[in-house]
Order: structure tokens, then sequence, then C-alpha cells
């Protein structure tokens, strides 16, 4: 199982819903302050998320049988990464395993 939460402390200026890509697909949507659980096999995954053309890197993970995977997400980042953030939409939104 793999749980994505879109959540932030303060202020977030990239609030929308965000796509959750997992293997290359589009595999759920998670609105803020929102948690969505998507099944996966075991085994090797990837990861993405998306807004439009905003985006994180894409998280490799691996999942064993039984467990559960826990990603935060979120469009709050510092302001360096922030303002570079336009030249490199997949520096936009910030995807972290729990």
């Amino acid at each position: 199982m793999l749980k994505l939460t879109h959540k932030t402390i303060g202020v977030e200026v990239r609030r929308g819903t965000y796509e959750a890509m997992v293997d290359g697909k589009q595999s759920g949507n998670v609105e803020l302050n929102k948690s969505i659980d998507m099944p996966v096999e075991p085994g090797r995954h990837t990861l993405q998320i998306r807004n439009g053309r905003n985006s994180s890197r894409t998280t490799t993970f691996y999942i064993a049988d039984g467990e559960i995977a826990s990603f935060r997400c979120g469009g709050k980042r510092i302001l360096p990464i922030f303002l570079l953030s336009f030249a490199v939409p997949s520096l936009a939104l910030s995807l972290t395993r729990e």
C-alpha cells in the first residue's frame, strides 16, 4: 500500500490538487490537507507528483508484501529553490518519504 499526504506547515503558494504518478501512470489525486491510499504490488516502484507544469523529482522506492510506504508532498520550498523552479519545474514540488 502507498499512502500519500499533501500537507505543509505555513503558507503554500502551489496548493492545488496534485496528481500522483506511480511507475509513470496516473494513480490518483491528492488535495491539500488530505491523504490517499493506493494499492501497489510488492517490488520496486517510482513516484512523482504533478500539478500542471510543476512536478517533484521522481523518487524510487521498494515495498515489501504487506508494507505501507508513506510519503508527504507539498509546494512549499525555500526561496532559492522556489525561484529556480520557474526555470526547472521538477523542483517546484517536494516529495519526502516518512
